[in-house]
């Protein structure tokens, strides 16, 4: 699958996980390399050597990259291929002194889906010892073949800081699901994915930093 040279339909844009701190002064980012470590993978469709993340080289985001994360129905699909889940934990060496947060997400991926078929990509994200929030959404209806763009912002309150001194690795869960609705599963084959064969279709997460006390 390739993303292509045409520019990606994009969605309209949802509200990220709420703060749980109160708006603070921003920092620049740390001028040394800061680290990320895939800690684990688990779900249908993040099997094991199919992710791949890195950090940016201006320590402001960071990318999660697929390579089998597609849900499907119809021609040459299984029944559990229509929806798929991932949920990663994620360490982020953080340097002293610093502390981070996600301001927004942006995801990218493909879609293919027949007149009449539906997809749902949907995503959480907190850190370690929080609770779960409810998962954000981004609907598609077919006909649809294209790229599609999303993006997730920080809640009204503003990007929700780790705290100071106290390493959380964070917490990502995805799911993508298919339905083929009025289409015909016997003759169509509809996917939405987040895979790519190019990188050009990743998640990225965009970091703000603060200076901790």
């Amino acid at each position: 699958m390739t993303s292509g040279s045409r520019s990606p339909r994009v969605l309209p844009l949802v509200s990220l996980f709420a703060s749980l701190s109160a708006p603070a002064a921003l920092a620049a980012p740390p001028s040394k390399p800061v680290g990320i470590d895939l800690v684990t993978a688990n779900g249908t469709g993040c099997a094991k050597g199919t992710v791949a993340i890195a950090m940016s080289a201006d320590n402001t985001a960071f990318t999660i990259s697929y390579s089998g994360y597609l849900a499907q129905v119809g021609v040459g699909a299984k029944p559990n291929d229509a929806r798929k889940q991932c949920q990663l934990n994620l360490h982020i060496r953080v340097p002293d002194g610093f502390t981070y947060a996600i301001e927004s997400v942006n995801h990218r991926g493909f879609a293919s889906l027949a007149s009449g078929a539906t997809g749902v990509h949907r995503a959480r994200y907190h850190l370690q010892d929080q609770s779960p929030p409810t998962f954000l959404e981004h609907s598609f209806a077919g006909p649809w073949l294209d790229d599609w763009q999303a993006t997730d912002l920080a809640g009204a309150a503003g990007p929700a800081f780790a705290p100071c001194g106290t390493p959380r690795n964070l917490n990502v869960h995805s799911e993508l699901e298919v339905t083929p609705g009025s289409s015909n599963p016997a003759t169509t084959t509809s996917f939405l994915a987040l895979d790519t064969t190019d990188g050009a279709l990743q998640t990225t997460y965009h970091l703000v930093w603060k200076a901790c006390p």
